[in-house]
């Protein structure tokens, strides 16, 4: 008994030194490998990575991160098969890091990254490229950010429609849902940046760190906004109404009964401003009599507004944004109930739909854009003397700027405004003639109701 008590000990001993043993080798072959990968030279880096990877897979994540940049480097300097079974591993590299280390690991970002890597090496069908696409978005959504993946997740469904393997609905859809996704992004990034902005503009110092989040704030708007009008560019006379009206009716009667088919149609009809053509009011009726939505709601509106009745769009359109959940389309209604008001000239009301809207959806540059110019238009009426009507435009100035800087899209011709605007208002020497001094605060009066500072000159 005793000799098989001391037999265990020395056993269970014996393994921890092998144990041990295994995890000094490790280390060993990490740390030279890492040095390697540290210096940059991945060529030397490669095997003794590789190599770490296979006997001691679950060591550490910098395994998989420096493999993937040993990797890279193998492809980018390979050609032909060669070239391919680099891509291969690489695509075996990631999917073996999500497996292994799944709480440090973006599913979504692997899947597009392997789906990225194929569309561009051009490699399987290009159902096969889709497909991939598409398990990055179905299986990880949130993650799946990235600009060039969701607009090569487009291209392809295109592709298969131009090669009729997909119908023109298929297309649309796909659009729908990336356009849905990019906004979701544009709108994260927006908000984000809206606290940060008004802290610059109120002459706050920021942190370094502050000052990234700006950066990286706008460089992912720009990018996202490269992106739409990529998408949009791509989706082209697929489109306009000469497609949409035909495709449509062609179904109607079929369909008239059919909810969601009702709804995409109204949609889709509704955006192209397609609503000249009988079949939009068709479609809208039917819709809201079946079940009365925003969708619907907004069409009637439209409608009623083509036939002059405007304060019956009105109240279509506030039904359709107490009736929507999608935050964009809400922007869109509310942004449509503001432009009314404004062609009335009812300036405060406007104002609080324009607010409205960009509650709903950051990113909408073009509300601050006709805030500003309400603003603007009312410099002569908001003051009590000439130097507080003229600082009336540097407000209109900020806004027209936060306009450009949360919607790149409109960035050039918000910023022509703003600085049209600062040039209205008083210059240093109007400052300095009034005593006034940089950072002073002018209430402004009338529906503005606003404060402004005198910014330094």
């Amino acid at each position: 008994m005793k000799a098989r008590f001391i037999a265990l000990i020395t056993g269970a001993v014996m393994g921890s030194s092998v144990l041990s043993a295994q995890s000094n080798d490790c280390a060993t072959m990490a740390a030279l490998a890492y040095d390697d990968a540290k210096a940059k030279n991945y060529e030397a880096a490669y095997e003794p990575l590789m190599k770490v990877r296979e006997e001691c897979p679950k060591y550490s994540l910098a395994t998989f991160q420096y493999g993937e940049r040993a990797l890279e480097y193998k492809i980018e300097n390979a050609e032909g098969e060669e070239k391919n079974q680099y891509i291969e591993e690489l695509i075996g590299l990631w999917e073996e890091r999500l497996e292994l280390f799944p709480g440090k690991t973006s599913k979504g970002k692997v899947y597009s990254d392997i789906a990225q890597l194929r569309f561009d090496n051009k490699l399987g069908t290009v159902e096969d490229r889709y497909n991939a696409f598409d398990k990055a978005y179905t299986e990880d959504r949130e993650n799946f950010k990235s600009p060039k993946g969701l607009y090569a997740y487009f291209q392809l469904m295109v592709d298969m429609q131009d090669e009729g393997e997909r119908e023109l609905q298929d297309v649309f859809d796909n659009y729908d849902k990336v356009m849905q996704k990019i906004e979701e992004e544009e709108n994260d990034a927006a908000e984000k940046l809206a606290p940060l902005l008004k802290k610059q503009e109120d002459g706050e110092d920021l942190t370094a760190k502050e000052k990234k989040q700006i950066s990286n704030a706008e460089i992912n708007l720009n990018n996202y906004n490269s992106v739409k009008n990529a998408l949009n560019a791509k989706l082209g006379a697929r489109a306009d109404c000469d497609n949409l009206i035909p495709l449509y009716k062609k179904d109607f009667d079929a369909k008239k009964s059919d909810v969601d088919w009702l709804q995409n149609a109204n949609a889709r009809l509704s955006a192209k401003d397609c609503t000249e053509d009988p079949l939009f009011f068709q479609v809208s009726e039917a819709l809201h009599q079946l079940e009365p939505s925003a969708n619907s709601a907004y069409s009637l509106g439209q409608l009623a507004e083509a036939d002059g009745d405007r304060t019956k769009a009105l109240e279509y359109y506030n039904e359709a944004a107490e009736l929507e959940e999608d935050p964009n389309d809400q922007a869109r209604i509310y942004y449509r109930i503001a432009s009314n008001y404004k062609e009335r000239g009812s300036f405060s009301q406007a104002r609080n739909f324009y607010r409205k809207a960009i509650s709903s959806k950051p990113s909408l540059g073009n509300a601050y854009l006709q805030i500003a110019n309400m603003i603007a238009q009312s410099a002569n009426d908001c003051g009590e003397n000439s130097f507080d009507k003229r600082a009336v435009y540097w407000l209109a100035a900020d806004y027209a700027a936060r306009a450009a800087r949360v919607d790149p899209s409109i960035s050039s011709n918000a910023n022509e405004t703003a600085t049209a605007y600062r040039g209205r208002a008083p210059q240093k020497s109007d400052v300095f003639q009034q005593g006034r001094s940089s950072g002073e605060a002018i209430q402004i009066g009338c529906w503005i109701g606003e404060t402004v500072r005198i910014p330094q000159m």
